[in-house]
C-alpha cells in the first residue's frame, strides 16, 4: 500500500510546486450583446463573413483579453473538448496520461516567466472572463491556457511533431500584375482538424500598437500567421536545431510582439532576433515594399537573417544559416518532404512571368498538387504543396492590406477576402460593409481527390473531431 501511495503523493506535491498564477488585473464589465449576425462586448465584436469567423478585438490587454472569452465563450469550451477527449483517446490510461502531465507541468514551469507583460495581462484576463470554465478538474484557468500557448513550442520540442509541413512564398513588384506585393503560405499543424475547422480571423487593435490580422483559433491571443496596417506580414514555420529549452519567449507571443511593433521587414526582423526562443525555427518576414528576409532561430544560438530573395521569395523548413548543419536539420532535410516542396515551389516561382502575377494564381500554387519535377502523383502525397493536411491557407497583398483565408476543408474550400483597412475603419459598425469576395474552392473538393488524399494523408494527431463539430461554425 505505501508503495501505491509514493505516485499519488508525488503528483500531489507536483500539483502545487508547479502552479502558474496569473498576475493581478481588473477585468473589465463587458456585457455580450447580440445584434442581429453580430455579437458583441464593449467596442470588440464577433461575425461571420463568407463562412469565416471574424472577431475584432480593441483596446488595453484587459479589455481584449476579456472580450476574447466573453466573445467566443462557445467555441473555445467546444474546441477545448476536443483536445482533451483527444488526449483519453491517444493515452487511454489514466495513470500514465497523469504522468505525461506531470513531466509536462515540471518542465514547463517557468513559461509563464516568458511571456510579455502585455500578454501576461491579456492571457490573465482572458482566463478571468472564461467563466464558467469546465475544465479546471484538468488545471487551473490560467495555467491550463499558459500552457495552451506554448502548445507550438511544446509540440516542436518533439523529434516527431506534426509541424514541419509549412509552405510560403512572396512575390514582389516585378512579378505582379498590379505592381504589388503578395505573400501566400499553407500552415500546417495537425494536432486536430478542430484548428481548420474552427479557425478565426482576428483584427486586433491594440492601445499603443499596430493593428494587425491574424488567422488562428478562438482562444488563441498570439500570432502564428499575420499581417499588420504598416503592410508587414510574419509566417512562422517549424525547423530543427539545438536542444528544446523551456526557458524563453513562446513563440506565438514572439511573433505579436514583432507584428504589432514592426514597420518594416527589418524592423521585424530586428525585434525577433532581440528575444530569447525556446525552440528552433524560422520566420518569413515581408513588407509592401518588397522586403523578404528570414529569420532563423534555435535556443541558445543567436538569431541568423538572411535576404530570402527579391522579386521571389519560398520558404518550407530546412535551415540554410550557419545551423544548416545541424544534425537535426539534416534529419529534416533527409527525412521529411522540405526539399521535395521547397524544389515544386521553386519550379512554381520560375514560371511566373513579369508582371503576371494576382491572387487567383497565388491561391492555385498553394493548392498545387503536383511533385518536382513535374512528376505525377497521388492525391495526399506530402511531397506536394498541397497534402490536403493544411490549418489554414493565407494570401496577402501587402500594398493593399487585404487577406484571403480559407474556410476550409483545409485549402480546398473557398478563400473569403478579409480587408484589413476596411474592418477597422468601419470597426464602430462592424467591419468592412463590402459583400465578401470568395475564390472558389478548388475543384479537387468534388472530384474524388480530395477524398483520396485525405485517405493517404491519415487523421490528424488528434483525429475524428471533424465529425464531432459537424463542419464550420
Amino acid at each position: 500500500m505505501a508503495m501505491l501511495a509514493v505516485p499519488v503523493v508525488a503528483h500531489l506535491v507536483i500539483d502545487r510546486a508547479t502552479r502558474i498564477r496569473a498576475v493581478a488585473v481588473d477585468t473589465p464589465a463587458l456585457e455580450v450583446r447580440e445584434q442581429g449576425e453580430l455579437r458583441r462586448a464593449g467596442p470588440s465584436w464577433t461575425r461571420t463573413v463568407g463562412g469565416l469567423r471574424v472577431t475584432y478585438l480593441a483596446g488595453t490587454p484587459e479589455e481584449i483579453g476579456t472580450a476574447h472569452s466573453r466573445l467566443l465563450y462557445d467555441r473555445m469550451v467546444a474546441d477545448e473538448a476536443i483536445m482533451w477527449d483527444g488526449l483519453d483517446h491517444v493515452v487511454p490510461f489514466p495513470p500514465a496520461r497523469w504522468l505525461l502531465m506531470d513531466v509536462a507541468r515540471v518542465k514547463y514551469r517557468g513559461v509563464a516567466a516568458g511571456f510579455p507583460e502585455p500578454r501576461a495581462r491579456e492571457l490573465a484576463a482572458e482566463a478571468a472572463a472564461f467563466t464558467p470554465d469546465p475544465y479546471t478538474a484538468h488545471l487551473p484557468t490560467y495555467q491550463r491556457m499558459s500552457y495552451l500557448h506554448a502548445l507550438y513550442d511544446i509540440a516542436l520540442g518533439f523529434e516527431g511533431s506534426p509541424l514541419v509541413g509549412c509552405t510560403s512564398f512572396a512575390l514582389g513588384p516585378t512579378r505582379t500584375r498590379d505592381g504589388h506585393v503578395l505573400v501566400a503560405r499553407a500552415f500546417d499543424f495537425e494536432a486536430a482538424d478542430v484548428f481548420d475547422i474552427d479557425k478565426t480571423v482576428f483584427v486586433v487593435r491594440e492601445a499603443g500598437r499596430i493593428p494587425f490580422l491574424s488567422v488562428s483559433w478562438p482562444g488563441l491571443v498570439g500570432v502564428v500567421t499575420g499581417m499588420n496596417a504598416e503592410g508587414v506580414s510574419l509566417v512562422v514555420h517549424g525547423a530543427r536545431a539545438g536542444e528544446p529549452s523551456s526557458d524563453g519567449m513562446a513563440i506565438v507571443f514572439s511573433i505579436r510582439e514583432a507584428l504589432s511593433q514592426a514597420r518594416d521587414a527589418d524592423e521585424a526582423a530586428r525585434i525577433l532576433s532581440e528575444q530569447k526562443t525556446m525552440v528552433s525555427h524560422m520566420v518569413l518576414a515581408t513588407d509592401a515594399a518588397g522586403r523578404f528576409v528570414v529569420v532563423e532561430r534555435a535556443p541558445g544560438s543567436a538569431a541568423f537573417v538572411r535576404s530570402a530573395g527579391t522579386d521571389t521569395a519560398a520558404l518550407t523548413n530546412h535551415l540554410e544559416g550557419p545551423l544548416s548543419g545541424d544534425p537535426k536539420n539534416l534529419r529534416v532535410r533527409d527525412k521529411t518532404t522540405t526539399l521535395a516542396r521547397r524544389a515544386r515551389i521553386d519550379e512554381l516561382l520560375s514560371g511566373v512571368a513579369p508582371k503576371s502575377a494576382d491572387v487567383e494564381r497565388a491561391v492555385a500554387m498553394l493548392r498545387d498538387h503536383v511533385c518536382a519535377g513535374g512528376e505525377a502523383c497521388p492525391p495526399g502525397d506530402r511531397r506536394t504543396i498541397d497534402a490536403f493536411i493544411a490549418t489554414h491557407g493565407f494570401v496577402a497583398d501587402l500594398t493593399d492590406r487585404v487577406a484571403w483565408v480559407s474556410s476550409g476543408p483545409h485549402l480546398s474550400g473557398k478563400f473569403t477576402r478579409i480587408d484589413l483597412r476596411a474592418t477597422l475603419e468601419h470597426a464602430a459598425d462592424g467591419g468592412d460593409p463590402a459583400a465578401p469576395s470568395e475564390i472558389a474552392a478548388d475543384p479537387a473538393l468534388v472530384d474524388g481527390r480530395y477524398e483520396q488524399g485525405r485517405e493517404r494523408a491519415g487523421a490528424p494527431l488528434f483525429g475524428g473531431d471533424r465529425q464531432k463539430l459537424g463542419g464550420p461554425r
